[in-house]
């Protein structure tokens, strides 16, 4: 049933992403991307080394934001029998400290992702 709005969702998704693209460049370390690869932005993901404060910061703004993966895989219990130890990869776990997933719904304004945007860089 709800097949037949998986293109236009993707489309509205790729342009919030273009949106959020354009005005964070330089203020926080946005998506990218490969040439040759088209992304659905299931998740649009920002990094940056503030990540809980600025998290707090939309919050008490009134915006949602989202840790989808706190975790790196190798520090998961159901991957210990690996014997991976932390530092073993520390981009990943930089990584894992640092990102948080901003709306992208297909139904949110232009106007609401400038909002989020202002909040953000009133933030930086």
């Amino acid at each position: 049933m709800k097949l037949r709005y998986l293109d236009a969702w993707t489309q509205a998704r790729q342009g919030h992403a273009a949106q959020y693209d354009q005005r964070l460049a330089g203020a926080v370390q946005t998506p990218w991307c490969h040439p040759d690869c088209t992304p659905v932005y299931n998740q649009y993901t920002i990094r940056t080394a503030r990540r809980d404060v600025l998290r707090a910061h939309l919050t008490n703004t009134g915006i949602g934001s989202e840790i989808y993966y706190p975790m790196p895989l190798h520090l998961q219990k159901c991957f210990r029998y690996l014997g991976y130890q932390t530092g073993d990869f520390p981009e990943a776990e930089r990584a894992a400290e640092e990102v948080l997933s901003l709306p992208v719904y297909p139904e949110l304004s232009a106007e609401q992702i400038d909002d989020i945007c202002d909040a953000i860089l009133k933030f930086i």
